[in-house]
């Protein structure tokens, strides 16, 4: 399996008609997603930009719930539901993975689907038929370990397991809608591209690791948990070269989305 980041947009845009005009490039992108995998993912396993814990905690529900982690949008939204299953037994494969290179992992059998989840595979899979299991970030956000857990998860992708990365490549709150902020987005979005197609895998780990040196970064990241996802996906892709798979522009600011291998 090919590893994936992608840039999920503004909470539940596809379930509100003006958003979800803004982001139509994004829509088509996302329904055309599972044409570039080999097979049917036998489960996706989703590192989002929603989630962190003291520790690398896993989602174990056989029937996850939906968190509704955003405010001010329409009442409809807050009864969206996306119906997939969980899968426990990813879960433990996961735990076991992480535990064997030394991570320490947690577990919640609670934990649910916030949009930086349902709103990707709501549109890669509306039929809600291919099991997810969600991995927390660490809130210390430290991007070394961050790639070092995907490359502890590598083995997943030889066992059709599908690993997303859900989170932005800007996330100003502040800065969306304004015109000062495309420059930066366009810096900080340029050494990503820059670290993501390196052929080297090891040149691009460090330049992810050391994200914080690219121009405009704090700017397009004042807290970023929105560009974690990415470290763990990079991991994962190991000596794989990526790639844009597309850039979306929203609110004055790009967003990509990239593709690593597959």
């Amino acid at each position: 399996m090919p590893v994936f980041f992608l840039s999920h947009g503004g909470g539940p845009w596809p379930y509100v008609d003006d958003m979800k005009q803004q982001y139509a490039t994004t829509e088509r992108e996302f329904k055309a997603l599972p044409a570039r995998l080999p097979a049917r993912p036998k489960a996706v396993l989703v590192i989002t930009g929603h989630w962190e814990s003291d520790v690398f905690t896993v989602s174990t529900a056989e029937r996850p719930p939906m968190e509704y982690d955003y405010s001010g949008f329409p009442s409809h939204t807050y009864r969206i539901q996306y119906p997939a299953p969980g899968s426990p037994q990813l879960a433990q494969r996961v735990r076991a993975l992480l535990e064997g290179a030394g991570i320490e992992t947690g577990e919640d059998a609670r934990r649910g689907f916030d949009h930086g989840t349902f709103v990707p595979l709501g549109l890669m899979y509306p039929d809600a038929d291919v099991p997810v299991v969600l991995l927390s970030m660490k809130s210390s956000y430290d991007p070394r370990e961050h790639i070092r857990v995907g490359q502890a998860l590598q083995p997943l992708r030889d066992e059709g397991v599908l690993i997303i990365g859900s989170g932005l490549t800007y996330h100003n709150m502040r800065g969306f809608g304004r015109d000062e902020s495309t420059p930066v987005a366009e810096a900080f979005g340029n050494y990503l591209d820059s670290a993501i197609e390196q052929s080297d895998g090891a040149v691009r780990d460090r330049m992810l690791a050391e994200w914080e040196s690219a121009p405009g970064a704090r700017l397009a990241h004042p807290r970023e948990d929105h560009l974690i996802p990415l470290m763990v996906v990079a991991g994962a892709a190991g000596a794989d070269k990526g790639t844009a798979v597309f850039v979306d522009h929203v609110m004055k600011v790009p967003m990509a989305s990239y593709a690593f291998g597959g």
